[in-house]
């Protein structure tokens, strides 16, 4: 238990913080048809839309390029046998081709986390000082128009591709902080894991749709109509977005009084903070934060890469045409938003009942979440053209991460709720390496394609995963920490 002030206590099962004397227990308000859960909801479809925004290049990359595919059932440059798809269909080639390098396609790959680290702590901090709303509006709208001007772009040369993609990770880059900031004030303690998953759920769903549809799109019509159609749905969101969503409960005119005094009530006395007095020394020197800095960065290398190389890597190397290269590609995925979902309700129930602290709780599932990912990785490298084996180890590898949800992933809403934008800013800006550097070092060890290559590819991530998630157990907390409430109630309650 740890103490802050005369009449307050912050214990480590995130139970709301009670004023002795002064205050009666809130009921809880209903979840269906609630505005929290709306906004879940709502976030999902947000995350869903920047992620197809993502990840939509990898699948479209493996048809831009002059020399993937000699005919439609050609799979000579691949190391493995092709897999001839079950009916005879005309491939769509109208669509302009190009002759970019391996080299190239690693910096084009990369180019959208070059734009994406540089919002990362701005993107916390303006949500913080302006509201979290309309900063994400307007950070996926970017993206989104941006999108829709990608084929031109690619068009025009490499380097405005590259531009483009800059931009967009720019308008990408505030989305999470902004979200973070804004479930700080929405989410009561003891549901963070369910409303937060729900709402994140909809990164791995973006992957998970977008992959195979992605496939089919330019399977029928070409790649362009990839952006065009998924940039049509992006403007469909913000336009739901601009009317459903506010900041925070106090300021929504249509949730109701319960729900209003259950959420405010739960995070009374949390969230103590203003923009213009934040702790920089005492967050920037925050042991917890560095160790979930560690694992947010060890994580994403072996996320990003593959999120951006598994379609080169299925077609490549397994030698999967591009309609089946975009469902098996999203596979990983799906399992990843199953377990994902799965893991916030088992991860709230552990500390709804009391069974076990939040730091365990929170140690526990980024180990299974970063270990299971990292042994399924290498496994995958060592199972040669064996298709479905190497389709089933990447698959249990992604899913198993999706346990590592109710981890380190929301580590900082538990430490400093106040600070969550900032913090999560923080240690996303170290997290954005991988997807920049990552696709271009897997690309320059992977010039002959050759398994052997790829083996090398999975071993860094693998080790990276190994460290990242023994360093966060060892230094992970649970507990809000002293420099993210305030010391004293008296002048504002």
């Amino acid at each position: 238990m740890e103490r802050y002030g005369s009449d307050v206590e912050v214990d480590e099962q995130r139970t709301p913080l009670i004023r002795r004397g002064h205050e009666e227990e809130v009921q809880k308000a209903p979840a269906c048809g609630s505005s929290r859960y709306t906004l879940a909801l709502l976030s999902s479809y947000g995350f869903f839309v920047v992620y197809s925004l993502r990840v939509n290049l990898s699948v479209a990359m493996v048809d831009m390029l002059n020399n993937t595919h000699q005919s439609n059932h050609s799979h000579s440059g691949t190391v493995c046998p092709g897999r001839a798809d079950p009916a005879v269909r005309k491939h769509n080639h109208t669509a302009s081709v190009y002759n970019w390098d391996s080299e190239t396609q690693g910096w084009i790959l990369g180019s959208f986390f070059y734009g994406y680290i540089l919002t990362q702590v701005p993107g916390g901090y303006l949500a913080g000082r302006f509201g979290p709303k309309w900063l994400m509006g307007f950070g996926i709208l970017g993206t989104v128009i941006f999108t829709l001007l990608t084929p031109v772009a690619a068009d025009l040369g490499a380097g405005y591709l590259i531009a483009v993609r800059v931009l967009e990770g720019i308008g990408e880059g505030v989305t999470f902080p902004a979200m973070y900031t804004m479930w700080a004030a929405w989410a009561p303690p003891l549901e963070r894991s369910r409303l937060l998953t729900i709402s994140y759920i909809g990164a791995q769903l973006g992957t998970v749709i977008s992959l195979p549809v992605s496939g089919e799109i330019i399977f029928y019509l070409d790649w362009t109509y990839v952006f065009y159609i998924f940039g049509a749905v992006g403007l469909v969101w913000f336009v739901l977005w601009a009317f459903f969503i506010f900041d925070s409960p106090n300021t929504h005119p249509r949730i109701s009084e319960q729900e209003r005094l259950y959420i405010t009530s739960s995070l009374k006395n949390e969230l103590s903070t203003s923009a213009s007095n934040i702790p920089w020394r005492s967050i920037v020197t925050s042991m917890p934060l560095l160790a979930i800095v560690v694992a947010h960065f060890s994580y994403n290398w072996t996320f990003y890469t593959l999120l951006t190389l598994l379609p080169t890597y299925m077609s490549d190397i397994l030698g999967f045409s591009i309609q089946q290269n975009g469902f098996l590609s999203a596979l990983p995925y799906l399992g990843c938003a199953v377990v994902a979902v799965l893991s916030g309700q088992i991860a709230d129930y552990l500390r709804e009942t009391r069974k076990y602290r939040t730091v365990i709780v929170r140690k526990s599932f980024t180990l299974i979440g970063m270990i299971g990912p990292a042994l399924f990785l290498v496994a995958a490298g060592y199972t040669g053209c064996d298709y479905t084996l190497a389709v089933t180890f990447l698959t249990i590898s992604s899913s198993l991460g999706g346990v590592s949800a109710s981890g380190f992933n929301i580590n900082h809403l538990d430490i400093a709720p106040s600070y969550a934008g900032i913090l999560l800013g923080i240690t996303n800006t170290f997290a954005t390496i991988p997807g920049m550097v990552g696709p271009v070092i897997a690309r320059a060890l992977t010039q002959q394609n050759t398994i052997e290559e790829w083996q090398i590819v999975f071993y860094i991530a693998a080790a990276i995963d190994l460290f990242g998630a023994i360093f966060y157990a060892v230094f992970g907390k649970g507990t809000v920490q002293s420099w993210a409430i305030r010391t004293s109630f008296s002048h504002a309650d």
